[in-house]
């Protein structure tokens, strides 16, 4: 380079340099290039990336993305993805679309899958029970981005809630989604079956103003928006009434109830709540949770229009957003096309023939077969409780609860308002659902009712109720029967209750399950007019007051339940000051124009036409208040069905109910039968008021003061007694016994009759010679002699008072005081109270006398044989009041029995 001058070098310097900023460039150019491809490259994968997240649908429909589908470079990219999703969908494109139109077309029958010209304006006839009612509810057609279309559905009725999401501008199309649903149930189901509720929070008249018409009958309640809260407490509160009363026997569901039962007790409900995308309060929010899990059971749907939250239950969605509608039921690849909206004036024509058709069905007379379940194979268990229906509302069963929750009920009509029509009612529904088992019925009815006498056995019809144990029929003026059932029920509270505290437990539920072999059945005691039990100011009623407060407070938890029938409740004295006695009457019916009943400004029962009833399960308080039509349970065939079905299913091998009749004298042998032959003499009187019928006898052994008297002006009903006495001597003593029959004012037929050849009849002539006799041989017996049994029956006693004179009085008196202890007894007749107590003074006194029977004598007579009683006996036909120092502390009335037939 030294050779080179300043010039050359310059441009040799120069050529260089322009030869590097030429390679300089080129490399420049071909990073460039590099980067662009690179940019390029990585454009196309995230556009093809989003094709397939998306889809090719979603993404031309994206103003960002709708571009791209204009460019060769990303034309390859759609060509890969759309040729990809052609070859996943192809094997079910062919026949996918099909399949799902067929389940369809077989879960969405009807109204439900078909097109709106072929089912709006309809009326529905579904029950919801034996047709295989509709599982889906079409709501639109369902696309991909290829192949055809198919019908889209949603479940609803027992088996889903609906949440559905829409935007400002979707809205509309939201509401009609939820509007064409509602017509499709509606129009499927007969009128009654599905109540709808709708709740909007943005507006007073709420949404779906095309189903007005629908709350002229009650089919639809539109809810203020301020009160949310009430809904949701209504929808629990029938969550709770459900659970309490229907699902009790063990039932998973409503439906399974209605499978079981052949008809569905309550209709279902759905509730429409319009939300504006805002969340519910804390408290609506926990609320409405709570719902949504127990609510399907029960028969409650929810539809979620713009609510935000959270389900724990089965639910499914339609989402409405910019991109297009979605729905939980096809998944995000679907495109959902809503079905139109219908012509309002159509769905408003449509929801009017709804309602017509609605208030026909109302009018139509249900009867009382059908308050019976289709199939009785009565396995319906009772251990929470026992739950019949007893009449309609809208053509649905009106079921009434006695349980732990509300125990006991009380009935009040006046005369001709249908209160035995409807104890009928009850009590044909109840023995139609349970074994005797798990029901027992404990029937009576006071003033001169015979209604309950067709339960048991008669001449005309041998078959009995196998649920009835008791029934009391013409009870009249027998207080002391109703006494006596109150007093069977508490020895049975005090019995159950002794059992669960062996087991350790508190209540029958509990028992049956600590105990499952034992019969522990829910008892059922009805009591028709019961205020005649209280209708006097004596001892009676005070007894009785005491046992019925007790048996009312504490037969809940033993399965013991009233069930108490009146004309009127409100003058009976002995309760006034004693209002927790009905506080335990939860259960209140009040039939039309009855009073005092319901709670006190409750006076819904005042205008209720006839054969209709206030059911209210909440003490009478109004929001309790349940109309309900009663059927006629008074036809006999009708009745007769359930009684003759349940007596070929479970009398054999079961005792015949007990059944006391007022206006029927007991028969002599049926007592007899009672009262057995062994357990040594014994002189029956009449029989005993009580639930078992006993005997009323009075025990003759070997000691002081067993004689026995009988006080009557009246010839008639005392020969019947002293022929009753005879009978039973001769069957319980023992062979080596004898009888005087000294008949002083009567011919004794009666009893000569009953002792035949045994008999050794005495006649006026003789009484004052076999008197003394009597006396000298219990004087002889007293000294060792034999002493076999000795009955002197002396008919009309008093009578030989001026044929004794003294010394034969005397002897008379000695044998009354002596001859007990040593076999010889006295069974005599006194027309007179007095001459009986004349008889025992000086050397007798009453004691001598441990046993009698008033009959047509003032319970102020007989204070000499009873002192300190305060005796307010009134002589009744057929009754008599009956003592026995031996065994009663007070006496106690017996019917008199009947001898001759």
């Amino acid at each position: 380079m030294s050779g080179l001058g300043r010039s050359g070098r310059r441009e040799r310097i120069t050529a260089a340099f322009d030869e590097f900023r030429d390679a300089c460039a080129a490399a420049l150019g071909a990073a460039s290039r590099l980067r662009a491809d690179a940019v390029r490259a990585h454009a196309v994968t995230m556009f093809e990336l989003w094709l397939r997240r998306d889809g090719i649908e979603a993404a031309q429909a994206d103003p960002a993305l709708a571009p791209a589908f204009g460019s060769r470079v990303l034309a390859a990219a759609v060509e890969r993805a759309e040729s990809d999703r052609r070859k996943a969908f192809d094997p079910w494109l062919e026949h996918g679309p099909r399949r799902l139109a067929d389940i369809m077309a077989e879960a969405a029958t009807g109204p439900a899958g078909q097109e709106p010209r072929e089912w709006l304006g309809a009326v529905g006839k579904y029950e919801g029970v034996h047709d295989p009612y509709p599982r889906l509810w079409r709501i639109g057609s369902g696309r991909l981005d290829v192949g055809e279309a198919f019908p889209v559905g949603i479940p609803l009725l027992d088996e889903s809630h609906l949440r559905i999401d829409s935007t400002h501008e979707t809205r509309g199309a939201a509401e009609a989604l939820v509007e064409q649903v509602l017509l499709r149930v509606l129009s499927t189901f007969r009128p009654g079956m599905v109540n709808v509720h709708v709740w909007d929070v943005g507006q007073f008249t709420g949404a779906l103003p095309g189903l007005y018409p629908l709350t002229r009958t009650g089919l639809l309640t539109v809810h203020d928006p301020g009160r949310l809260g009430e809904l949701l407490d209504e929808l629990s509160d029938r969550i709770r009434k459900v659970h309490s009363r229907v699902l009790v026997g063990g039932y998973p569901s409503l439906r399974a109830h209605a499978q079981h039962e052949g008809k569905r007790s309550e209709p279902w409900v759905v509730a429409v709540l319009a939300g504006n995308r805002q969340s519910l309060s804390d408290e609506h929010h926990r609320q409405l949770q709570r719902v949504a899990r127990s609510g399907l059971a029960c028969g409650i749907q929810l539809v979620l229009l713009d609510v935000p939250m959270t389900v724990g239950a089965p639910v499914e969605s339609v989402r409405f957003t910019p991109d297009g509608v979605r729905c939980s039921m096809t998944g995000p690849n679907v495109a959902v096309t809503p079905d139109p909206p219908l012509p309002r004036g159509e769905v408003t024509a449509a929801c009017t023939e709804i309602v017509r058709a609605h208030e026909e069905w109302r009018a139509q007379v249900s009867t009382f077969a059908d308050l019976l379940p289709l199939t009785r194979d009565y396995r319906t268990s009772s251990a929470a409780g026992v739950y019949a229906p007893i009449g309609f509302a809208d053509g649905m069963p009106v079921e009434i609860a006695l349980d732990d929750g509300s125990p006991h009920a009380l009935i009040g009509g006046p005369s001709g308002s249908g209160k035995t029509n409807l104890l009928l009612a009850m009590i044909g529904s109840m023995a139609a659902r349970y074994d005797p088992d798990e029901l027992e019925f404990y029937l009576l009815d006071f003033k001169e009712g015979v209604s309950f006498a067709q339960f048991a056995p008669g001449r005309a019809d041998g078959t009995w109720l196998p649920h009835a144990r008791l029934i009391g029929i013409n009870i009249n003026t027998d207080r002391e029967f109703g006494l006596a059932l109150l007093q069977f029920l508490a020895e049975e509270m005090r019995r159950r209750a002794d059992a669960a505290k062996r087991h350790e437990v508190t209540k029958l539920e509990e028992l049956r399950r600590a105990d499952p072999d034992g019969r522990w059945p829910r008892i059922v005691a009805v009591i028709d007019e019961f205020q005649y039990l209280f209708a006097e100011r004596d001892q009676l009623t005070k007894q009785a007051t005491a046992l019925l407060e007790d048996v009312a407070r504490r037969g809940r938890s033993q399965g013991i339940h009233l069930v108490l029938a009146s004309q009127d409740v409100s003058g009976i004295e002995a309760f006034w000051g004693r209002p927790a006695i009905f506080e335990q009457f939860v259960l209140r019916i009040a039939l039309p124009r009855a009073r005092r009943v319901l709670a006190n400004l409750n006076d819904a029962a005042l205008s209720l036409p006839r054969w209709h009833a206030i059911v209210n399960h909440e003490s009478g308080m109004k929001h309790g208040n349940e109309i309900a039509r009663i059927p006629d349970a008074s036809a006999r065939t009708e009745i007769d069905e359930v009684q003759h079905e349940t007596h070929a299913y479970f009398a054999p091998g079961r005792a015949m109910p007990r059944l006391f009749n007022g206006s029927r004298a007991p028969w002599v042998g049926d007592l007899l039968d009672v009262l057995g032959r062994e357990g040594g003499p014994r002189a029956l009187l009449g029989q005993v008021i009580d639930v078992e019928g006993s005997a009323a006898a009075v025990r003759l052994p070997d000691t002081p003061g067993r004689n026995v008297a009988v006080l009557a002006s009246d010839g008639n009903e005392a020969m019947r007694v002293m022929g009753a006495a005879a009978q039973s001597l001769v069957a319980t003593a023992p062979p080596n016994a004898s009888f005087v029959v000294a008949s002083l004012v009567d011919n004794g037929d009666v009893v000569l009759d009953r002792l035949g050849d045994r008999a050794d009849p005495v006649g006026l002539d003789e009484i004052r010679d076999r008197v003394e006799l009597l006396a000298k041989e219990v004087a002889a017996r007293a000294a060792g002699n034999d002493r076999p049994p000795l009955y002197v029956l002396l008919l009309g006693a008093d009578a030989a008072d001026p044929l004794l004179e003294r010394p034969g009085t005397e002897a008379l008196r000695s044998v009354l005081r002596f001859g007990p202890e040593v076999g010889v007894h006295v069974i005599g007749w006194w027309r007179s109270a007095a001459r009986l107590r004349s008889l025992l003074s000086m050397s007798a006194s009453p004691d001598d006398v441990g046993a009698w029977i008033a009959l047509d004598v003032q319970g102020s007579e007989l204070t000499p044989l009873a002192p300190g009683m305060g005796l307010t006996w009134a002589p009744r036909p057929g009754r008599g009041l009956f003592f026995d120092r031996a065994q009663h502390s007070r006496p106690e009335v017996v019917l008199v029995p009947e001898v001759t037939r």
